[in-house]
């Protein structure tokens, strides 16, 4: 039994959504959800809303309590970019790109 969720163009870097991802990689939904909610980290605000959907999808569809689930997956891919320009000295411009994520976890018992 295995419930997921996604969650896609989130205006986060992949890069700096994976350290959060990295510090739940594995564990049960309980503790993770705690260990969200005391990181100091904007990834693992939107990671939380990505996990709770999941955990929310487990429970409808297969009935188990939050308490048995733990993460089986949890990705941070790579999104679209949105490239912008800045301007800089004696006419030249330097680029700058926003990235974008796309979340999935996987809750299972």
């Amino acid at each position: 039994m295995e419930a997921r969720a996604k969650t896609k163009y989130v205006r986060i870097s992949p890069r700096k959504a994976r350290l959060a991802a990295d510090l739940i990689r594995g564990m049960k939904v309980e503790e993770a959800f705690t260990q969200l909610m005391f990181s100091n980290l904007k990834g693992g605000r939107l990671l939380q809303k990505t996990l709770n959907s999941a955990v929310a999808n487990a429970e409808t569809q297969f009935s188990v309590q939050r308490r048995d689930l733990r993460i089986k997956e949890i990705r941070v891919d790579e999104g679209p970019t949105m490239k912008r320009a800045k301007s800089k000295s004696r006419g030249g411009r330097v680029p700058i790109m926003k990235r974008m994520s796309h979340f999935t976890v996987v809750v299972g018992t």
